[in-house]
């Protein structure tokens, strides 16, 4: 599903004294398929961005359109179920919402506040859980039972199960080891191509922007300060800095080396074998002159 946000602002608790402007004139479009890393600081208003996404929170000003749904003060789908079974939301810290005796229920429960019959959900239940890394022998068992990798698969599981279109993963990876983190990030990673889905990082972690995204959005004080390719933004170092964001380490690593052996290997994604490779040849090269 494609994704626009045109001149959308948000302000809390409008016309009183503790009124609080969080997100100005912003605009973007996000095609769909494509998976973006939305940054930010606390305070620049990413949560109160993603919120949009599926009606929880409805502009103050400008429209968002998510696929065939328009979202204004003045009008919203008359259909919100429909909406927000097409956006799956999994919120920092996911576990934190399990409440469902067993593993099986609580999986079920989106699906079953959508409508969808029992057989389906079954059968969507067995369907997902190999993708989070789940076995079937512990849908009978206490979710709270499990360790908390676990638990936080079971929670992705329940938003999975729903099959929505667009992914919006807010600090998916908050809490957990580095071993955790990638093994996540890496699962969502192969769920967007897998499922075709448009999928929305909201997160601090420029590595993982440049790893997993197509296209970045940088917020700063509820406005859009920057927005591009990984490629392109992270060539604005010092623009990033005024932020208090750092330029990924792989990055910085190809601009000391270019401007140490005076070559251009490409600021972008590469593997490590990728850039061992590339920097190999190059030191080659360098010797063989």
């Amino acid at each position: 599903m494609d994704i626009t946000f045109e001149n959308v602002s948000y302000t809390y608790q409008k016309n009183t004294p503790f009124e609080h402007k969080a997100l100005e004139n912003i605009s973007f479009h996000i095609p769909k398929r494509s998976f973006v890393a939305i940054i930010g600081h606390t305070g620049s208003g990413k949560s109160t961005l993603i919120q949009h996404l599926n009606g929880l929170l409805i502009p103050t000003e400008g429209k968002v359109t998510i696929g065939e749904y328009e979202l204004t003060k003045e009008k919203k789908p008359e259909n919100m179920k429909a909406l927000r079974s097409k956006v799956g939301i999994v919120f920092q810290y996911p576990e934190h919402q399990l409440f469902e005796e067993t593993v099986e229920k609580d999986i079920a429960f989106g699906p079953k506040n959508f409508g969808l019959d029992d057989a389906t959900i079954e059968k969507r239940i067995k369907e997902v859980l190999p993708k989070v890394g789940l076995s079937e022998e512990l849908l009978s068992r206490s979710p709270f039972d499990l360790s908390g990798g676990q638990m936080r698969r079971v929670a992705i599981a329940g938003v999975l199960a729903s099959k929505p279109s667009v992914y919006v993963l807010d600090e998916p990876t908050a809490g957990l080891d580095p071993r955790g983190q990638k093994e996540i990030m890496d699962m969502f990673y192969e769920l967007h191509h897998e499922e075709k889905a448009t999928t929305i990082l909201v997160t601090h972690n420029m590595e993982d922007a440049l790893k997993y995204a197509d296209y970045i959005i940088i917020l700063n004080k509820g406005k859009k300060y920057m927005e591009g390719t990984p490629e392109e933004i992270f060539k604005h170092e010092e623009a990033l800095h005024n932020v208090h964001l750092k330029v990924p380490q792989s990055i910085q690593f190809i601009k000391q080396f270019n401007e140490r052996f005076q070559t251009d290997i490409p600021l972008k994604k590469h593997s490590l074998e990728e850039l061992a490779e590339k920097i190999v040849k190059t030191i080659r090269s360098k010797t063989d002159e």
